[in-house]
């Protein structure tokens, strides 16, 4: 018996996107039950960027991630903002199963939340999506919430033409456009993916039956949305705690726009039932810090097709 590791590129050959959208659906179901163990993030700052301890139990399945945020490594390093590695546990012995590519399965089950939340908060007829940022992130948002919707136009914006060539040959055979930011965010639904402290996005932007996937806000201080948007728009986030404290909402909280009481539901209360998703002409705003059972039930994806697909390598990191 061994501990089976994966690559990126075995990660990659595992990562079916419509398998992820419906295991993190199934994870916030199980959050909405409580039938999830989940202690709260841990944190270790340093100058240059921040490190996360992410552990999570979710039926069958139980681990960490230990993921870095760097925002200056694309531009000065080629390596990328987000990195990380996930250890896989088996819940009935302890044995460490697996240890793979974090990356990845963070891009996966970020973009797998913007799907579900999409399903639910935006209009069933949305023909238009925008995406403010365009860089590895904004590629597994699209494939995720292209599971339910098929979209007319893509329409994007970002600071580097470099990021945006490189993501109108991922998806050359799409119709997408390079637009001007107040265009992007006139869209049906539209993620915002990067790592700004103030925001971008105006609220004389935003248009009535918007939907907003905000997931560049991940510590305190982050912001992408005006703060204007949050106070007018039904508001949703993955963690209460964990959004007041360094999600979209936690400027606006801060600055007393708004009270946690103003924030109409989780996304698990709705993916359950006990409230309603779009009831209108509304604005909606899902806020995404990220949560650990996420990764946990895209990791058990990942590695249930690895082990079907023989991937991998096996490593003895217990001794007899």
């Amino acid at each position: 018996m061994g501990t089976l590791v994966l690559s990126t590129d075995d990660v990659k050959r595992c990562a079916n996107i419509g398998a992820v959208l419906k295991a993190v659906e199934y994870a916030f179901s199980e959050y909405g039950e409580g039938r999830v163990i989940m202690p709260p993030k841990e944190y270790i700052n340093l100058p240059k960027g921040d490190f996360r301890a992410m552990p999570s139990f979710l039926d069958g399945a139980v681990g960490l991630k230990w993921v870095c945020v760097y925002p200056d490594n694309p531009q000065k390093r080629n390596i990328p903002t987000v990195m990380g590695v996930v250890i896989l546990c088996d819940p009935d012995t302890g044995y460490p199963i697996s240890v793979m590519d974090g990356t990845l399965v963070t891009q996966l089950r970020t973009g797998a939340s913007s799907g579900v939340a999409s399903k639910y908060l935006a209009r069933e007829d949305s023909e238009s999506i925008g995406l403010v940022g365009c860089g590895a992130q904004a590629h597994t948002q699209l494939k995720a919430i292209m599971e339910t919707f098929d979209f007319d136009v893509i329409k994007i914006y970002d600071i580097s033409g470099e990021v945006v060539k490189k993501f109108k040959g991922a998806f050359s055979e799409y119709n997408v456009k390079e637009c001007p930011i107040k265009e992007v965010v006139r869209c049906d639904i539209v993620s915002t993916v990067t790592p700004v402290r103030e925001p971008l996005v105006k609220r004389e932007w935003v248009i009535p039956g918007t939907h907003i996937n905000a997931i560049g806000a991940d510590a305190a201080g982050k912001q992408e949305l005006d703060s204007k948007i949050i106070r007018d728009a039904k508001v949703v986030v993955d963690d209460i705690k964990q959004a007041s404290h360094g999600g979209e909402i936690n400027v606006p909280i801060t600055e007393s726009i708004i009270k946690t009481d103003d924030i109409y539901a989780t996304l698990s209360e709705i993916v359950t039932g006990r409230k309603r998703g779009r009831e209108s002409d509304e604005i909606t705003v899902f806020d995404s810090t990220g949560l650990a059972i996420q990764d946990m039930a895209t990791a058990k994806v990942v590695y249930e097709v690895a082990k079907k697909k023989g991937l991998g390598m096996e490593v003895n990191f217990v001794g007899e």
